[in-house]
Order: C-alpha cells, then sequence, then structure tokens
C-alpha cells in the first residue's frame, strides 16, 4: 500500500469496554472508569488520537509507581451561588472535571451562569469531550487547564508554560453545528509528538527546539530536553501563562512550572482547572441564540475561499466528520500502539483489544 502503514480498526463500543476493564481492574470505580473510557473514546473518535486511548499507559504508569490515586473520590465545596470548587485528591482528571461541568451546568440553569475551580487533579484528556458536556444540555462553556512544563516564555529557551488548551463552545441551531474550539496554545500539541514517536514519524520542522534551542523533526530529540514552540510567539506565551492564572494560581494548584505531567513517574500532577457554564438565552430567547449560531455558521462555511482552499470549516467540524465516520468503520491503531494496550491487558489480565479485528490499510 505504498508504504502506508497497517491499521487495526476497534469499534468505538469495544474501545469503551476495554478502557473500563483496564480501569476497574487498576482500583477504579465503574462510575470514574466510565467517564475517563468517555473522554478517551470521544477523543479517538474525533480524530484527536493524542489524547484517546493510547494515554493509557502513561496513566496506568502512574498508578503502579503510587504518583496517581485509582480511588480517589473528587469532593466539591460550594463557595457562592454560582461558585464552586472541586477537589480531585490527586485522582484522575477526568470524574474531577466532570463533577465540576455538571456542577456549574446545574447553577447557570438556575442563575444564568455558575463557575467551578478544580484543584489537587489531573491529565483530563481531551477539553473538548467537557465541552461537549455542556452543549449537550444546551450550554456554553469555557474549559481551562494548566499542565506540565513544555513551553517557554517568549524570548526563552526553557520549558515552564503548559501547552495548556483553551476550550470553549456553543450549542447550534437547526441546519448548523454546536461551536467546538479546542486548542493548544503552542503552534501543536504536546501529545502530538508523542504520537509520532509511538508511530516512528517525524515532526513538522516548526513544532519545537531539541535541548541546544535548535529546530528538530525529530520527536526523541524534542521531548528529551526540548522544548515545544507557542503560536504566534508571544500571544501563544500570553495565552499560556493565562491559563496557569486562571487554572492554577486561583484554584490552589501547582503553577509557574511546578505540574507534574502524565509520563512524569516523579510525583503527583496537582494540576488545576477552571470551568465556566453559561445559560445562552440570558440577553434573548433560545430560539433567536439558536437562530443566529446558525447564522453565523452558514456565514463562515460560505465565506469565500482563498486559492487553494477547497472548504472552509466552522470549529470542531472537521473532529464531528471524522467522528461520523469513525463510528461507522472503526477507531484506527496502528500495531505498535495495539501492543502497548494489550501489555497493560495482560498485567492486570483482562480481555486483549484489536484481537479478531484488523480490517486492512485506510
Amino acid at each position: 500500500m505504498g508504504g502506508l502503514p497497517e491499521y487495526v480498526h476497534v469499534n468505538h463500543r469495544d474501545a469503551r469496554l476495554f478502557v473500563v476493564s483496564l480501569l476497574v481492574a487498576s482500583g477504579l470505580s465503574l462510575q470514574n472508569a466510565e467517564t475517563v473510557a468517555l473522554g478517551l473514546v470521544q477523543a479517538d473518535l474525533r480524530g484527536v488520537e493524542s489524547h484517546g486511548i493510547n494515554r493509557l499507559p502513561s496513566y496506568l504508569a502512574r498508578i503502579r509507581n503510587g504518583v496517581l490515586d485509582p480511588k480517589a473520590e473528587p469532593t466539591l465545596t460550594q463557595i457562592t451561588p454560582v461558585v464552586a470548587q472541586v477537589d480531585g485528591h490527586n485522582g484522575f482528571g477526568f470524574p474531577a472535571a466532570h463533577l465540576a461541568m455538571k456542577t456549574a451546568i446545574e447553577m447557570a440553569k438556575t442563575l444564568g451562569i455558575g463557575m467551578a475551580s478544580v484543584k489537587h487533579s489531573n491529565h483530563f484528556g481531551m477539553s473538548a469531550w467537557i465541552v461537549q458536556q455542556a452543549v449537550d444540555a444546551g450550554m456554553m462553556s469555557l474549559v481551562f487547564t494548566n499542565s506540565s512544563p513544555a513551553l517557554p516564555a517568549w524570548g526563552g529557551k526553557e520549558k515552564l508554560l503548559g501547552v495548556s488548551p483553551i476550550a470553549c463552545g456553543a450549542p447550534g441551531g437547526e441546519g448548523s453545528i454546536p461551536f467546538i474550539l479546542d486548542m493548544a496554545p503552542s503552534v501543536a500539541a504536546r501529545g502530538k509528538i508523542h504520537k509520532a514517536k509511538r508511530r516512528g514519524e517525524k515532526i513538522p520542522g516548526d513544532w519545537a527546539l531539541d535541548a541546544e534551542g535548535r529546530p528538530t523533526n525529530d520527536p526523541d530529540k524534542a521531548l528529551d530536553g526540548g522544548v515545544m514552540l507557542p503560536m504566534g510567539g508571544p500571544k501563544g506565551s500570553g495565552l499560556a501563562i493565562m491559563m496557569d492564572v486562571f487554572s492554577g494560581v486561583l484554584s490552589g494548584s501547582a503553577f509557574a512550572g511546578g505540574v507534574t505531567g502524565p509520563y512524569d513517574m516523579s510525583q503527583p500532577g496537582d494540576v488545576g482547572h477552571f470551568l465556566v457554564a453559561i445559560k445562552p438565552d440570558l440577553f434573548m430567547s433560545m430560539d433567536e441564540f439558536k437562530g443566529r449560531m446558525t447564522t453565523l455558521y452558514h456565514r463562515v462555511v460560505s465565506s469565500k475561499k482563498m486559492e487553494g482552499v477547497e472548504r472552509i470549516y466552522f470549529p470542531g467540524e472537521i473532529e464531528l466528520l471524522t467522528e461520523k465516520k469513525r463510528l461507522a468503520e472503526g477507531i484506527p491503531f496502528v500495531q505498535a500502539e495495539i501492543d502497548a494496550l494489550n501489555k497493560e491487558a495482560e498485567l492486570l489480565k483482562v480481555g486483549k483489544i484489536g484481537e479478531s479485528l484488523r480490517l486492512g490499510c485506510l
């Protein structure tokens, strides 16, 4: 097939069952395991493989090294009628973020807006799955998190700031789709470099610097003492600092380079998050709001195209199309990824993924 890798396609339901079985065997409650599985598999369905189930080996390694508590349950403190804080107690970030957004949504239903800060958490995967949680409840949202050092402050070469995603969303109207924006303040998400390393691929030369401060297309050199590059220079650096202010400084979690990453086995992550839910019909009826969203969608996708562009997409639209395709055809994994996941299954004595599911090349 012209050098293209062979893929194993896995049904999304099988993937979720596999994730749940691994996590329950590792000590998570069934409810928390299902929440983690929802976030990871949704990332794979949307084509965000850097934040999908291939994250499991690093998560499970952190459990085995005693720096991630599988039995931790997030707890909620109501601060004001529209503000709450969740303590993740060094458990998985997914249940903590899910509880925070659920609480923010309930506050917004009654009072128009709800916000929740999360402290002592861990990586919560792809931010878009939490935005989707709000969209499914008919809410607009903001989803912020900080993360372990990967970016320099603009002009520096020291890893100081996280590749912390900025995410937000709003429900769409009839004849349109929801607005879901989920982006890193770097040229590319750090997880994409880990994915390239897993798959033996090169990375574009403008994504990262090596340990000597030189541009590199080698994912190993980028990850071994190198740094990611902020998008737009000082703009990306400023956005990364903003994520640290709202997610780290405000919450009481680690900040200023103090967050421990999901691939680091030395100590708890102490990640912070900041989530907001907003009722869309505060200033007009919901029908009018959705009608305006439909107008915006069609104006964007039907706007005049620059030379060489075949189609203009709304934020989140490419991922929605990918999800539709993968729901029908399965999620593609290379054999090395399947082998790494099944190694975890062997350690935990649960059923393997990908067996009898080989469908050939894409």
